[in-house]
């Protein structure tokens, strides 16, 4: 199983932080909890982590966001507040706002959001496809994007739930299979594409040969408008 990206939440309430911790863990994140300043910071100086989710008291008053920048510039904070906090995050570097209550998609969505930032920055072209026929967890559904480190998805919502956190994309046609990490997903708002769920992945640690496989794919895919874009010569 690929390394699940590792956040640490530090909230003072015990419902508040529990719920966050089961919502993100359902997603594929490995959470670790802690409910004061001392115990979050002792947890961040002893391991690597990818995300803090920090109280805005924890956050600023306490040093956290501070610290966090410290170990790794570019580790952003999902701050937890009220409307002050929102104000303190639009002048930080790194740091993201999230409102109380705190809503299960916003929360999904912010978190991706802050972990896809703080990645490097896309090395390769990203190309258009013209619905290129993929088996995405063995039901059928089409790639409309690409590159050599991730892909974007049209899947039919009839055969489809939303992917798990991890989930394989195999393009039958040239024998090629990866894992990909789940970064986002929703309803296409197309009109005419209602019934279509448009999905977000990046690469997973794959095999070597699978990798391989991926790039040369990708290389070899025509952009999308040119003549026989959703065909490849097989060499």
């Amino acid at each position: 199983m690929p390394q699940r990206p590792r956040i640490v939440i530090a909230l003072p309430d015990v419902a508040e932080s529990g719920a966050v911790a089961d919502w993100l863990t359902e997603e594929g994140f490995d959470c670790v909890r802690r409910p004061s300043v001392k115990g979050a910071a002792g947890e961040m100086q002893s391991r690597p982590f990818d995300l803090l989710i920090a109280d805005a008291t924890f956050a600023f008053g306490g040093g956290l966001h501070r610290m966090g920048r410290s170990r790794n510039p570019v580790t952003p904070t999902v701050v937890v507040g009220d409307a002050l906090a929102g104000e303190q995050c639009e002048t930080a570097s790194w740091a993201m706002y999230l409102a109380r209550p705190i809503d299960y998609a916003l929360l999904i969505c912010t978190v991706s959001m802050a972990i896809i930032d703080s990645r490097p920055i896309r090395r390769s072209e990203r190309k258009l496809v013209n619905r290129f026929a993929a088996i995405v967890n063995g039901m059928p559904g089409h790639i409309i994007d690409i590159s050599n480190e991730g892909v974007r998805l049209e899947l039919p919502r009839e055969r489809h739930a939303v992917p798990p956190p991890y989930f394989t994309v195999r393009v039958p046609l040239i024998g090629v299979g990866v894992t990909v990490q789940r970064m986002w997903a929703r309803p296409s708002r197309s009109p005419d594409k209602s019934e279509v769920t448009w999905c977000g992945g990046a690469l997973a640690e794959n095999p070597a040969r699978a990798e391989g496989g991926w790039r040369a794919f990708v290389d070899t895919l025509p952009d999308a408008g040119a003549p026989g874009a959703d065909s490849i010569r097989i060499q």
